[in-house]
């Protein structure tokens, strides 16, 4: 599956929004709304993927990984 799906399906799973999730991560909604189409892929620091882990309640393992699309 996609991993922008991924990605979406663990923010709404929370019931966040993509401003919400932007920012936690120091990112524009714009950003997340093309990492879940598949339009970009994130580059993210290492403060900013455990903020993204955080938001999401997540592990790092957990997290899709975008560099196997």
């Amino acid at each position: 599956m996609n991993s922008g799906i991924e990605l979406m399906k663990l923010r709404k799973r929370l019931g966040l929004t993509q401003r919400k999730v932007a920012e936690a991560v120091g990112v524009t909604d714009q950003s997340v709304s093309n990492w879940e189409a598949g339009r970009f892929e994130p580059r993210l620091t290492i403060s900013q993927m455990q903020a993204l882990c955080r938001i999401l309640q997540c592990s790092l393992d957990e997290l899709p990984n975008f560099s196997d699309d």
